[in-house]
């Protein structure tokens, strides 16, 4: 995932200090950081969302972002960004398209690549978790779910990264380590 802007903002490439700084609301307007005199409008996604948890955690260093408007579902983060004048939000890649501007952060792209070998920081897994143990059935489907014919097809159609094409993996912690 990444932040994205509303597409006249002025700006493609932001510092990882100054994405901290316009979610904490001591940057806000577009021209403090070379872009159009536009006040800058923070839409973040509602608080207990797996996309802000990740957002924060690795986008925003674990800092908390300043009080904004808030949205449900990514679906209506991309209206919203792609609406609203001044706009900034962040959003999983699956969502991306031509009606915004997705930030560089420091220089990096987010892109597929950068994100496989950690050079995009603003990442994280799916889940699929059991209750308990998994029954035969349920350990089929999590095994057909982590197949090649899965990964290699419907998750990239989806938007998503195969984890077969990933070159680090993360831990609980927060760490990366090479596979």
């Amino acid at each position: 995932m990444g932040p994205v802007a509303h597409k006249e903002v002025g700006v493609d490439d932001i510092t990882k200090d100054q994405l901290k700084d316009i979610f904490m609301g001591k940057i806000t307007n577009w021209k403090e950081v070379g872009g159009a005199d536009t006040p800058i409008v923070v839409i973040n996604r509602a608080a207990g969302s797996g996309t802000r948890a990740t957002f924060e955690k690795f986008g925003l260093d674990g800092e908390t972002p300043m009080q904004a408007q808030e949205q449900d579902n990514s679906g209506t983060v991309a209206k919203m960004v792609a609406e609203t004048p001044g706009a900034i939000s962040y959003l999983a890649f699956s969502y991306l398209n031509d009606t915004m501007v997705s930030l560089k952060v420091d220089g990096v792209e987010p892109t597929d690549a950068n994100i496989m070998d950690n050079s995009w920081v603003i990442w994280a897994y799916e889940h699929m978790y059991t209750a308990e143990e998994p029954t035969p059935q349920t350990q089929a489907f999590i095994d057909f779910m982590l197949s090649d014919e899965v990964q290699n097809s419907l998750v990239g159609e989806l938007g998503y990264i195969s984890v077969s094409g990933m070159k680090v993996e993360r831990n609980a912690q927060g760490e990366v380590s090479n596979l």
